[in-house]
């Protein structure tokens, strides 16, 4: 079995910035996520209502496009096999992503801090969400708990 890859917490260095590939969203992720979710607003789904909104067009779900940040974050393998815990986020959705946009994650290490328990720490990551104009659609603050590095505890 292959080892995990995933950075453990003291790895991790305030300001470090990781940039994921890059991934277009299509008609049938909407379509898609619309199925899973049960979301099938109008807005995402149905084209002739999309012409008549302020953005002339169906766009993508706020929701897909953190999901999918979170998948396009999840290919870097920083946590891969060390994440022990997912702990919130803050997230703001300034912008629409439009079927053809093309997403990539930059995101940056925030800041990390020892826990009281000596075998985990913190990571806060500053995330965005940028499409293929360089505009910021998604934005926020991840933090995940990450074990420490086994026998470096405490």
């Amino acid at each position: 079995m292959e080892p995990y890859r995933g950075r453990y917490f003291e790895e991790f260095t305030v300001g470090e910035r990781f940039v994921t590939r890059a991934r277009t969203i299509t008609e049938a992720d909407i379509v898609a996520f619309a199925a899973l979710t049960g979301d099938d607003n109008p807005l995402h789904i149905d084209a002739e209502f999309g012409k008549q909104t302020i953005y002339g067009e169906r766009i993508a779900h706020g929701l897909l496009g953190l999901s999918y940040a979170v998948g396009l974050t999840a290919t870097l393998g920083l946590t891969e096999g060390t994440v022990i815990a997912f702990l919130g986020l803050t997230w703001a959705f300034t912008g629409p992503i439009r079927i053809g946009d093309t997403i990539h994650v930059e995101q940056t290490v925030k800041s990390v801090r020892e826990t009281k328990k000596p075998d985990r720490g913190i990571v806060v990551f500053d995330t965005k969400v940028i499409n293929q104009r360089g505009e910021v659609v998604q934005q926020g603050e991840r933090t995940v708990m990450v074990a420490r590095k086994p026998g470096q505890e405490g």
